[in-house]
């Protein structure tokens, strides 16, 4: 009788409830009807306790940050800052509109924050200079999906909390596919350029621009920084080889010189090279890269204090939310107290939502277990190959599928601990199932006949859902094919992983073992 809570879920979800309570009315239902009550207990535990966790806590504190940015109006210097860039390109408002998301990704990790905001802005410009409104609008949808791809990611942080993974590596494992998302739209919208006739575009910098001294200042001593951190890095990567350093007995590093006289002499030569280059550009070029630097530190901070090992993902999200603030409030100086109370209600009502969804889906998974549905499942995908790459195609496919209907958190929630487990017995590392699923679920945002994202563009440009829908389907061509490069091409999202050493591989295990462990291990 159990077996009948997914049937049960899907017509519930068809005939207009929310998904939240479609998780828990399904279970409830049918643990009644079979005469087992007294599960009913554990159902109601299992919701409590899938929101009380720990991980969970970066989640809200992602989203405050964002909010906090983009109400601080950090969408507008986003937008120009990608202006600046590639407007020039043909299309250039649309590689402007990818550029932004890939930039916004960072800040927000959200594909429906990421239409709204850079929707509401980018599209009516488009319009002006001269594009169809459906194609505006479908270019937004299509580059939405890379917020929650590149960190910090929601739906990740719910994938790991669910699995057990670990959210610095999956952070680090989507990165990569996220930027070749971005690539491939780009990719794209070249393609489209002569055949659809798009608009030439010039280098768009807005002109007069001015910045505090505050501002002047902190972008400043970033920009230098950033610069001096990179270049440190590759001194780090290479010293080995020059004979700089030696790696001891214990597997550590021993460097010959103090790092912080090394770091010194770097900020040094950053600064000689910035103001050669100062010289090449013009005085406006360099007050929009100045007014973007600032807003920009996010996602250095969250990964580059992950990565260094200050903080774990979950106090990185309460360290942005920190810089988020320090940023809008005293440097940019583009939010009020008045503001802050409309912020915080935003994020709370939109963490109380995705934490209802999360707790009644940790608790439908508890009929899962009951009904032995994962079990069933398994032998059923089993018994149709035992090619890993055939089900690979195969469960890319249900994915897309699943996608189309359901959101992909909850889409995470109830099929990843299904099929997780069954591609990480056939020799799929854990990290790279996370990131073909993720990353397969987040295209299902913008993916008729439901996809989220395809509605939320709907209201903000006034244009059909179906209008959008087709004039999505080259863009969603490029992200799927993206998607199985990620799926047959493991280094693609587990190389930043490992060399970063978040897959907890030693290097007597090598980078091949690493990414495709042997069946039945990780």
């Amino acid at each position: 009788m159990l077996l009948w809570f997914l049937p049960v879920f899907l017509v519930l979800i068809m005939v207009g409830l929310p998904v939240a309570f479609a998780l828990l009315a399904a279970p409830f239902a049918l643990l009644t009807l079979d005469d087992q009550a007294r599960q009913l207990s554990v159902l109601y535990r299992n919701f409590y306790t899938g929101m009380d966790s720990f991980p969970l806590m970066a989640l809200p504190f992602f989203m405050l940050a964002g909010e906090i940015m983009n109400r601080g109006g950090i969408t507008t210097r986003l937008v120009e800052f990608s202006q600046a860039f590639m407007g020039h390109l043909r299309g250039g408002l649309a590689h402007v509109n990818i550029l932004s998301s890939i930039l916004f990704a960072g800040l927000s990790g959200s594909a429906v924050a990421d239409t709204s905001a850079l929707g509401s802005t980018l599209i009516p410009a488009m319009e002006k200079n001269g594009y169809s409104r459906k194609f505006a609008a479908a270019i937004t949808a299509a580059s939405s999906v890379i917020g929650p791809i590149i960190p910090p990611s929601g739906i990740m942080i719910i994938y790991a909390y669910v699995m057990g993974e670990s959210v610095a590596a999956l952070f680090l494992a989507g990165i990569v596919p996220g930027v070749m998302v971005g690539v491939g739209l780009m990719v794209m919208v070249r393609l489209m350029a002569d055949r659809y006739d798009l608009p030439k575009a010039e280098r768009i910098v807005t002109k007069d621009q001015s910045v505090s001294q505050v501002e002047y200042w902190v972008s400043f001593a970033l920009l230098r920084i950033n610069v001096a951190g990179l270049l440190m890095a590759v001194y780090s990567g290479l010293a080995t080889t020059v004979g700089l350093a030696e790696i001891n007995e214990a597997g550590d590093k021993i460097h010959a010189l103090n790092l912080w006289v090394v770091f010194g002499a770097l900020l040094a030569i950053a600064h000689v090279m910035l103001m050669g280059y100062r010289k090449k550009v013009s005085h406006d070029f360099r007050m929009v890269c100045k007014k973007a630097i600032a807003p920009l530190q996010t996602p250095i901070i969250i990964l580059g204090g992950i990565l260094v090992g200050v903080f774990t993902p979950t106090e990185a999200s309460a360290i942005a939310v920190a810089y988020a603030l320090v940023v809008s409030f005293l440097v940019l100086r583009s939010m009020t107290l008045k503001d802050l109370g409309q912020v915080l209600t935003r994020s709370a009502l939109g963490t109380s939502a995705v934490l209802l969804l999360v707790g009644a889906a940790v608790a439908f998974k508890t009929v899962v277990s009951l009904s032995y549905a994962p079990q069933i499942l398994s032998d059923y995908i089993l018994s149709l190959s035992d090619n890993p790459l055939m089900l690979l195609f195969l469960i890319n496919i249900l994915l897309f599928v699943v996608g189309m209907f359901l959101d992909a958190g909850p889409a995470i929630i109830i099929l990843g601990p299904i099929l997780g487990p069954i591609f990480v017995d056939l020799g799929v590392h854990p990290v790279h199932f996370a990131i073909i699923m993720s990353v397969n679920l987040t295209v299902g945002l913008a993916t008729p006949p439901m996809g989220l994202v395809l509605f939320v563009a709907s209201t903000v440009s006034k244009e059909k859902v179906e209008t959008i829908a087709k004039a999505i389907l080259p863009f969603l061509a490029v992200e799927i094919f993206v998607i199985f490069l990620i799926t047959y091409i493991p280094a693609i999202s587990m190389t930043v992983p490992y060399v970063t050493g978040f897959l907890g591989c030693g290097p007597e295990v090598g980078f091949s073992a690493c990414i495709s462990p042997a069946p039945g291990g990780n």
